[in-house]
């Protein structure tokens, strides 16, 4: 089963700054740009690092005040975000400002593993790497969400071919295939209830696919059984069949 890269939504004009990129110019490339973040690179074009709105923001809010309030005791010690936080303050340049490591995805990878990235590290953007690490491009949430304007026709077809077809052996009219706004409704009989759970786990992992519906039926529950002796089960059955 084929499933789009993050290479095929990213979006390849990327803007980048370098470690010792002025402060203002940051500023200045993500008003320009109209973006809410950039990477920032090597002289190989590898990225070091990732610079938001937000850690432009952080500089200017955790700022020392000029007339600070008189302390009676002393603070206490800061956490790594404090810390990190602190240093941003006193940020001239794109290197001393931006957040690092820098979370990043191949454009070989999977639009599921993109978003899975992106909702693990709670980021908005990933910088997307060619096979030697180099910078060739970067991926957003709304990139990313383009697969679900996936056409229903489109979807069906793949769920018979690669699904009903190529997956579990069966005549493309097998089953009953349809899609409605990207959710896909199955009906029908299989023969074990391992093909029944396959071809619903499998249709859900298509592009495009918001839900499936489970209408499938099966002649017998071989949940109990070796793989072996499934395959075996089934062999056995289609040759009765035929006597």
């Amino acid at each position: 089963m084929k499933h789009s890269k993050v290479g095929s939504v990213m979006a390849a004009d990327v803007v980048s700054a370098r470690y010792a990129t002025p402060f203002k110019d940051v500023a200045r490339l993500l008003h320009q740009h109209r973006i809410s973040g950039l990477p920032v690179v090597d002289d190989e074009e590898k990225v070091i690092g990732v610079i938001s709105e937000t850690d432009l923001l952080a500089r200017q809010a955790t700022a020392d005040d000029p007339y600070p309030p008189r302390r009676r005791f002393s603070p206490p010690r800061l956490s790594r975000g404090a810390r990190d936080d602190r240093r941003r303050t006193r940020a001239r340049t794109a290197g001393q400002l931006m957040s690092e490591p820098a979370v990043t995805a191949h454009a070989d990878d999977t639009i599921a593993e993109a978003a899975r990235t992106m909702a693990r590290h709670k980021v908005e953007r990933l910088p997307v790497l060619d096979d030697d690490d180099r910078l060739v491009g970067i991926v957003t949430r709304r990139d990313l969400l383009r697969v679900f304007l996936r056409p229903d026709e489109d979807i069906r077809r793949e769920v018979v071919d690669e699904v009903l077809v190529r997956s579990l052996w069966l005549a493309p009219k097998a089953l009953a295939v349809t899609v409605h706004e990207g959710v896909v409704t199955l009906a029908g009989e299989v023969e074990g209830r391992s093909q029944k759970e396959i071809a619903a786990r499998m249709t859900g992992h298509i592009d495009g696919v918001v839900a499936v519906v489970d209408k499938l039926t099966c002649r017998f529950d071989d949940s109990h059984l070796r793989p072996y002796e499934r395959t075996m089960h089934g062999v056995t059955d289609d040759w009765l069949r035929k006597l």
